[in-house]
């Protein structure tokens, strides 16, 4: 009986996996949404000790996927980050050229949108609910439009970044507006298929931050599916320092996969080469160049274990950031490319 109630779960999984990596792959990534910033800022990057282009480094060592955020109008926000249009459009088009696929993550925001924060663009603070439903739309199906038309399209959207908390504050926050929410989402994903017409759709992912928290995790995917917001792929951040530990994201993942029988991906993570993150916290690994390798390879152990094929990638937050954010880089103080580079060879 356990061996057919085993066969009943992992058929649908193996049917998933199959619509999922026609064409795809398994998808070895990282956020590069730093690196025209980094570069412009004067850092350099090397391997060898000779100079080289990141996105060489990162192909030459069998990453497939690019992610890259974009915000509605960071010109608005305080900090002024870079990742407008034309920036991420930029970027794109280096990327593509190179042969990576783009996984694109709109944060409908004109800042860091997270769990902790959800600040609506100031372009439209003041729109009652319908006609925010209405920009939602518009403003995705011109985006991917513009992505189309340079011939960039992305192949993987993000219809929120780290939405567990909701998007669009106060319209949108949780829990108490779900219905609100599941407006805005639905109307991100029809933009998202406009903006693509009359080519493919690019394939839909739902991000949120619990990578080890399955009740959570359980409470927002079965309420999403309860008010009927197609996607196709399960995207979550782990972080160990916020998170848990990778046993603990193996089981996650695993359980998600038999429960929704879609794709599932690490589509944030990152562990530090140098001492910081993990200073008074348990530690599975230590915060050193070899840490960093052995946290990654566990990490991509965990997706790759999930039943049926369904573990279907991870991408690193960020190899190529500058500041405080550059002891989870890829590069060490002197621009120098750490073991971690090495991690799928």
């Amino acid at each position: 009986m356990r061996r057919h109630l085993l066969h009943l779960c992992v058929l649908p999984l193996l049917l998933a996996a199959a619509l999922f990596c026609r064409g795809q792959g398994y998808a070895i990534g990282a956020d590069v949404s730093f690196l025209a910033k980094s570069e412009q800022d004067g850092m350099g990057f090397k391997e060898n000790g000779q100079p080289k282009d990141v996105l060489a480094i990162l192909r030459e060592h069998h990453y497939n996927w690019v992610r890259l955020r974009l915000f509605h109008d960071p010109a608005a926000a305080a900090d002024k980050l870079p990742n407008d249009l034309r920036y991420t459009l930029a970027l794109a088009h280096r990327a593509k050229a190179m042969g990576f696929s783009l996984l694109l993550d709109l944060h409908y925001s004109d800042s860091w949108a997270d769990p902790g924060k959800q600040p609506i663009p100031e372009a439209w603070s003041k729109l009652e609910h319908k006609l925010l439903v209405e920009q939602v739309h518009d403003y995705t199906r011109d985006t991917i439009a513009a992505f189309v038309r340079e011939g960039v399209a992305p192949d993987m959207v993000q219809v929120g970044n780290e939405i567990t908390a909701g998007m669009l504050w106060p319209d949108g926050k949780l829990p108490g507006n779900w219905d609100n929410f599941a407006d805005l989402l639905n109307a991100g994903i029809r933009g998202v298929a406009d903006g693509s017409a009359p080519g493919p759709r690019p394939r839909i992912m739902i991000h949120i931050d619990r990578g080890g928290d399955y009740d959570a995790a359980v409470r927002f995917y079965d309420n999403l599916i309860a008010h009927r917001v197609p996607f196709d792929v399960i995207g979550l951040s782990f972080y160990p320092f916020w998170h848990g530990r990778v046993d603990t994201l193996h089981d996650n993942l695993r359980d998600l996969a038999l429960r929704y029988h879609r794709p599932v991906i690490v589509v944030e993570t990152a562990y530090n080469w140098t001492p910081g993150a993990m200073t008074g916290k348990e530690a599975e690994y230590s915060e050193s160049a070899e840490g960093q390798l052995k946290f990654l390879r566990a990490v991509d152990a965990a997706v790759r274990a999930v039943p049926g094929g369904l573990g279907q990638g991870v991408f690193w937050w960020e190899p190529a950031a500058e500041g405080d954010l550059r002891r989870r880089s890829f590069f060490d103080n002197d621009g120098n490319v750490l073991p971690v580079v090495a991690a799928f060879d």
